[in-house]
Protein backbone atom coordinates (compact mmCIF):
# COMPACT_ATOMS: atom_id res chain seq x y z
CA UNK A 1 0.00 0.00 0.00
CA UNK A 2 1.49 3.42 -0.90
CA UNK A 3 1.71 6.24 1.43
CA UNK A 4 -0.78 8.90 -0.14
CA UNK A 5 -3.25 6.05 -0.10
CA UNK A 6 -2.52 5.27 3.71
CA UNK A 7 -2.66 8.74 4.20
CA UNK A 8 -5.90 9.05 2.84
CA UNK A 9 -7.00 5.45 4.89
CA UNK A 10 -6.10 6.59 8.20
CA UNK A 11 -7.45 9.96 8.04
CA UNK A 12 -10.73 9.19 6.48
CA UNK A 13 -10.68 7.31 9.69
CA UNK A 14 -10.27 10.82 12.09
CA UNK A 15 -14.16 10.81 12.99
CA UNK A 16 -12.93 8.09 15.37
CA UNK A 17 -10.54 9.78 16.72
CA UNK A 18 -10.36 12.48 19.90
CA UNK A 19 -7.49 13.18 22.39
CA UNK A 20 -9.20 15.26 25.34
CA UNK A 21 -11.94 17.98 24.05
CA UNK A 22 -9.31 19.62 22.01
CA UNK A 23 -9.25 17.09 19.47
CA UNK A 24 -12.82 15.45 19.50
CA UNK A 25 -14.34 16.00 16.07
CA UNK A 26 -11.75 16.94 14.06
CA UNK A 27 -11.59 16.76 10.68
CA UNK A 28 -8.35 16.52 8.64
CA UNK A 29 -8.54 17.32 4.85
CA UNK A 30 -5.44 17.36 3.05
CA UNK A 31 -6.53 17.78 -0.15
CA UNK A 32 -6.37 14.49 -1.38
CA UNK A 33 -9.19 12.64 -2.82
CA UNK A 34 -9.87 8.88 -3.22
CA UNK A 35 -13.34 7.00 -3.97
CA UNK A 36 -14.76 4.71 -2.01
CA UNK A 37 -14.46 1.72 -4.89
CA UNK A 38 -10.55 2.49 -4.76
CA UNK A 39 -10.63 2.36 -0.61
CA UNK A 40 -12.61 -1.17 -1.18
CA UNK A 41 -10.05 -2.44 -3.11
CA UNK A 42 -6.99 -1.58 -1.68
CA UNK A 43 -8.58 -2.75 2.08
CA UNK A 44 -8.85 -6.22 0.13
CA UNK A 45 -5.53 -6.73 -1.65
CA UNK A 46 -3.85 -8.31 1.05
CA UNK A 47 -4.21 -11.51 2.88
CA UNK A 48 -5.62 -10.34 5.84
CA UNK A 49 -3.39 -12.64 8.10
CA UNK A 50 -0.27 -10.73 7.08
CA UNK A 51 -2.08 -7.13 7.69
CA UNK A 52 -1.18 -5.75 10.94
CA UNK A 53 -2.89 -2.45 12.75
CA UNK A 54 -0.63 -0.04 14.91
CA UNK A 55 -1.50 2.81 16.91
CA UNK A 56 0.11 5.29 18.92
CA UNK A 57 0.03 8.05 21.59
CA UNK A 58 -0.68 11.35 20.16
CA UNK A 59 2.46 13.61 21.06
CA UNK A 60 2.10 16.48 18.05
CA UNK A 61 -0.81 17.16 16.46
CA UNK A 62 -2.62 14.49 14.61
CA UNK A 63 -1.43 15.64 10.85
CA UNK A 64 2.13 15.41 12.10
CA UNK A 65 2.25 11.89 13.99
CA UNK A 66 0.31 10.43 11.50
CA UNK A 67 2.55 11.28 8.42
CA UNK A 68 5.62 9.86 10.58
CA UNK A 69 4.11 7.01 11.71
CA UNK A 70 3.06 6.62 8.00
CA UNK A 71 6.55 7.06 6.57
CA UNK A 72 7.66 4.80 9.25
CA UNK A 73 5.12 1.90 8.64
CA UNK A 74 6.54 2.04 4.89
CA UNK A 75 10.06 1.26 6.12
CA UNK A 76 8.15 -1.85 8.21
CA UNK A 77 6.25 -3.36 4.91
CA UNK A 78 9.88 -3.22 3.20
CA UNK A 79 11.70 -4.90 5.78
CA UNK A 80 9.34 -7.38 6.69
CA UNK A 81 7.08 -8.42 4.30
CA UNK A 82 3.73 -7.80 6.28
CA UNK A 83 1.38 -4.89 5.97
CA UNK A 84 0.37 -1.90 8.42
CA UNK A 85 -1.83 -0.03 8.55
CA UNK A 86 -2.26 3.00 10.96
CA UNK A 87 -5.66 4.05 13.13
CA UNK A 88 -6.53 7.19 15.51
CA UNK A 89 -7.55 5.30 19.25
CA UNK A 90 -11.54 5.74 19.55
CA UNK A 91 -12.69 8.50 21.35
CA UNK A 92 -14.39 6.42 24.07
CA UNK A 93 -11.51 3.92 24.02
CA UNK A 94 -7.64 4.00 25.00
CA UNK A 95 -4.65 2.90 23.47
CA UNK A 96 -4.20 0.53 26.60
CA UNK A 97 -7.19 -1.56 25.64
CA UNK A 98 -7.41 -0.72 21.83
CA UNK A 99 -3.99 -2.64 22.08
CA UNK A 100 -4.51 -5.18 24.60
CA UNK A 101 -7.98 -5.94 23.23
CA UNK A 102 -6.09 -6.74 19.60
CA UNK A 103 -7.93 -3.64 18.08
CA UNK A 104 -3.96 -2.33 17.24
CA UNK A 105 -1.39 -5.18 17.19
CA UNK A 106 1.29 -3.06 17.63
CA UNK A 107 1.81 0.56 18.78
CA UNK A 108 4.21 3.53 19.54
CA UNK A 109 3.80 4.24 23.15
CA UNK A 110 4.69 5.31 26.30
CA UNK A 111 5.89 4.28 29.42
CA UNK A 112 2.50 5.18 31.60
CA UNK A 113 0.65 3.67 28.98
CA UNK A 114 2.86 0.15 28.66
CA UNK A 115 2.96 -0.55 32.27
CA UNK A 116 -1.08 -0.24 32.43
CA UNK A 117 -0.90 -2.69 28.75
CA UNK A 118 1.01 -4.65 30.44
CA UNK A 119 -0.41 -5.55 33.88
CA UNK A 120 -3.30 -5.72 32.48
CA UNK A 121 -3.34 -7.64 29.04
CA UNK A 122 0.38 -8.56 29.05
CA UNK A 123 1.37 -6.17 26.50
CA UNK A 124 4.98 -6.29 25.61
CA UNK A 125 7.76 -3.55 24.80
CA UNK A 126 9.78 -4.52 21.77
CA UNK A 127 12.10 -1.97 21.80
CA UNK A 128 13.00 1.70 23.09
CA UNK A 129 13.75 4.75 20.92
CA UNK A 130 16.77 6.48 20.77
CA UNK A 131 16.74 10.12 21.50
CA UNK A 132 19.18 12.86 19.34
CA UNK A 133 22.30 12.60 21.68
CA UNK A 134 21.87 8.57 21.20
CA UNK A 135 20.55 7.84 24.81
CA UNK A 136 17.56 5.39 25.14
CA UNK A 137 15.96 7.49 27.32
CA UNK A 138 14.16 11.50 27.34
CA UNK A 139 13.36 14.42 29.77
CA UNK A 140 10.36 16.44 30.38
CA UNK A 141 11.16 20.25 30.42
CA UNK A 142 8.75 23.06 32.46
CA UNK A 143 8.57 25.58 30.03
CA UNK A 144 7.50 29.41 30.53
CA UNK A 145 6.94 32.65 28.15
CA UNK A 146 10.47 34.24 27.25
CA UNK A 147 8.97 37.29 29.47
CA UNK A 148 7.80 34.95 32.33
CA UNK A 149 8.36 36.50 36.04
CA UNK A 150 8.69 33.26 36.94
CA UNK A 151 12.13 32.67 37.67
CA UNK A 152 12.51 29.12 38.77
CA UNK A 153 10.44 26.50 40.74
CA UNK A 154 10.26 28.29 43.77
CA UNK A 155 8.02 30.31 42.13
CA UNK A 156 5.19 28.28 40.76
CA UNK A 157 2.67 28.79 43.59
CA UNK A 158 -0.52 29.83 42.79
CA UNK A 159 0.48 29.42 38.79
CA UNK A 160 -1.49 28.16 35.92
CA UNK A 161 -0.58 24.59 35.05
CA UNK A 162 -1.15 22.39 32.01
CA UNK A 163 0.09 19.04 30.72
CA UNK A 164 0.30 17.41 27.73
CA UNK A 165 -2.38 13.99 27.65
CA UNK A 166 -2.98 12.63 31.26
CA UNK A 167 -1.96 9.35 29.97
CA UNK A 168 1.68 10.91 28.94
CA UNK A 169 4.95 9.97 30.51
CA UNK A 170 6.74 13.73 29.43
CA UNK A 171 3.42 15.09 29.47
CA UNK A 172 2.47 14.51 32.81
CA UNK A 173 4.04 11.80 34.92
CA UNK A 174 7.49 13.16 34.39
CA UNK A 175 6.46 17.02 35.32
CA UNK A 176 4.72 15.50 38.11
CA UNK A 177 7.98 14.01 39.20
CA UNK A 178 9.53 17.33 39.10
CA UNK A 179 6.85 18.60 41.20
CA UNK A 180 6.64 15.98 43.62
CA UNK A 181 10.53 16.82 44.04
CA UNK A 182 10.00 20.07 44.43
CA UNK A 183 7.52 19.66 46.93
CA UNK A 184 4.59 20.81 44.84
CA UNK A 185 1.12 19.00 44.63
CA UNK A 186 -1.69 20.06 41.86
CA UNK A 187 -3.46 21.78 44.65
CA UNK A 188 -0.50 24.05 45.22
CA UNK A 189 -1.58 25.92 41.82
CA UNK A 190 -4.58 27.54 41.16
CA UNK A 191 -5.69 25.43 38.39
CA UNK A 192 -3.76 22.74 36.29
CA UNK A 193 -5.61 20.95 32.97
CA UNK A 194 -4.99 18.42 30.23
CA UNK A 195 -4.97 19.88 26.59
CA UNK A 196 -4.01 17.02 25.09
CA UNK A 197 -0.98 17.11 23.40
CA UNK A 198 2.34 18.74 24.11
CA UNK A 199 1.71 21.50 21.31
CA UNK A 200 -1.40 21.85 22.65
CA UNK A 201 0.30 22.59 25.88
CA UNK A 202 3.14 24.79 25.17
CA UNK A 203 0.55 26.90 22.80
CA UNK A 204 -1.28 27.24 25.86
CA UNK A 205 1.59 29.00 27.43
CA UNK A 206 2.61 30.76 24.43
CA UNK A 207 -1.30 32.15 23.82
CA UNK A 208 -0.92 33.20 27.81
CA UNK A 209 -4.61 30.55 28.74
CA UNK A 210 -1.45 29.29 31.35
CA UNK A 211 1.74 30.28 33.11
CA UNK A 212 3.76 26.99 33.13
CA UNK A 213 4.12 23.28 30.91
CA UNK A 214 5.31 20.51 31.27
CA UNK A 215 5.94 18.68 27.90
CA UNK A 216 8.30 16.63 25.55
CA UNK A 217 12.46 17.32 25.83
CA UNK A 218 12.91 17.94 21.96
CA UNK A 219 9.91 19.93 20.91
CA UNK A 220 10.33 21.97 24.23
CA UNK A 221 13.90 22.74 22.94
CA UNK A 222 13.08 23.59 19.26
CA UNK A 223 10.45 26.20 20.81
CA UNK A 224 12.83 27.75 22.93
CA UNK A 225 15.67 28.24 20.23
CA UNK A 226 12.93 29.86 18.48
CA UNK A 227 12.18 32.77 21.56
CA UNK A 228 8.48 31.04 21.89
CA UNK A 229 9.17 29.58 25.36
CA UNK A 230 11.55 29.92 28.11
CA UNK A 231 13.42 26.56 29.43
CA UNK A 232 12.50 26.97 33.22
CA UNK A 233 13.59 23.32 34.33
CA UNK A 234 15.06 20.24 32.63
CA UNK A 235 14.14 16.14 34.60
CA UNK A 236 16.13 13.73 34.79
CA UNK A 237 16.45 10.93 32.31
CA UNK A 238 13.99 8.01 32.03
CA UNK A 239 13.15 5.37 30.09
CA UNK A 240 11.97 6.56 26.48
CA UNK A 241 8.83 5.27 24.56
CA UNK A 242 9.09 2.78 22.23
CA UNK A 243 6.89 0.31 20.30
CA UNK A 244 4.85 -2.73 21.86
CA UNK A 245 3.27 -5.35 20.54
CA UNK A 246 0.28 -7.61 22.03
CA UNK A 247 0.19 -11.06 22.86
CA UNK A 248 -2.14 -12.46 19.96
CA UNK A 249 0.99 -11.66 17.79
CA UNK A 250 2.55 -14.82 16.55
CA UNK A 251 5.81 -15.32 17.90
CA UNK A 252 7.61 -15.71 14.16
CA UNK A 253 5.67 -11.80 13.65
CA UNK A 254 7.19 -10.81 16.75
CA UNK A 255 10.54 -11.33 15.88
CA UNK A 256 10.34 -10.28 12.25
CA UNK A 257 9.24 -7.43 13.35
CA UNK A 258 11.66 -6.52 16.47
CA UNK A 259 14.22 -7.70 13.94
CA UNK A 260 13.31 -4.96 11.65
CA UNK A 261 13.05 -2.48 13.79
CA UNK A 262 16.60 -2.99 15.97
CA UNK A 263 17.87 -2.69 12.41
CA UNK A 264 16.36 0.53 11.44
CA UNK A 265 18.58 3.26 10.67
CA UNK A 266 16.93 6.86 10.33
CA UNK A 267 20.00 8.85 9.94
CA UNK A 268 21.43 6.70 7.21
CA UNK A 269 20.21 3.68 5.27
CA UNK A 270 16.58 3.97 6.07
CA UNK A 271 16.47 7.94 5.61
CA UNK A 272 14.88 8.17 2.28
CA UNK A 273 11.29 8.23 2.59
CA UNK A 274 11.05 9.45 6.21
CA UNK A 275 9.21 12.44 7.23
CA UNK A 276 10.49 14.47 9.77
CA UNK A 277 12.00 11.39 11.68
CA UNK A 278 14.19 13.53 13.46
CA UNK A 279 11.83 15.33 15.09
CA UNK A 280 10.26 12.51 16.94
CA UNK A 281 11.19 10.63 20.18
CA UNK A 282 13.52 8.31 18.12
CA UNK A 283 15.36 10.25 15.82
CA UNK A 284 18.31 7.11 16.20
CA UNK A 285 16.23 3.77 15.99
CA UNK A 286 15.49 1.43 19.02
CA UNK A 287 17.10 -0.55 21.32
CA UNK A 288 16.16 -3.87 22.32
CA UNK A 289 13.54 -3.09 25.98
CA UNK A 290 13.44 -4.89 28.80
CA UNK A 291 10.24 -4.94 31.62
CA UNK A 292 12.45 -3.93 34.51
CA UNK A 293 13.58 -0.66 31.97
CA UNK A 294 10.03 0.79 33.64
CA UNK A 295 10.02 0.16 37.46
CA UNK A 296 10.82 3.21 38.47
CA UNK A 297 8.47 5.35 36.45
CA UNK A 298 5.81 2.27 37.48
CA UNK A 299 6.46 3.27 41.03
CA UNK A 300 6.14 6.98 40.66
CA UNK A 301 3.22 6.74 38.95
CA UNK A 302 1.99 4.14 41.42
CA UNK A 303 2.65 6.53 44.16
CA UNK A 304 1.32 9.82 42.20
CA UNK A 305 -2.31 7.92 41.76
CA UNK A 306 -1.70 8.31 37.76
CA UNK A 307 -2.00 4.26 37.86
CA UNK A 308 -4.00 1.60 40.05
CA UNK A 309 -1.60 -1.21 41.59
CA UNK A 310 -3.25 -3.04 38.74
CA UNK A 311 -2.16 -1.55 35.84
CA UNK A 312 -5.36 0.24 35.35
CA UNK A 313 -5.69 3.95 35.16
CA UNK A 314 -8.15 5.79 37.44
CA UNK A 315 -11.16 6.85 35.79
CA UNK A 316 -10.91 10.62 36.47
CA UNK A 317 -7.33 10.45 34.27
CA UNK A 318 -9.15 8.60 31.15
Amino acid sequence: MNAAIKILVVFLSLSLFACDREQQGSVIDLNDKISDVELASDRHTHDHDKVFVFGFDLRSSPQEDARQYLSFLDYLEQSTGYHFKLRFTPKDSSIVDELGQNNFQLAAIGAVSYIAAHEKYQVVSLVRGINADGKAKYQSIIVVRPESSIKDMNYLKGKRLVFGSSKSTQGHLIPRIVLAKHKLALKDFSSYEYTGSHVNCANSVISKKADVCGMQDTMAKEMASKGLLRILYTSDYYPSSGIAVNKSVPDEVVLKIKHALLAFDPKGRHKEGLYNWDKTEMPNGFIEAKIQDYDQLREWSIKLGILKPSGSIPEGLR
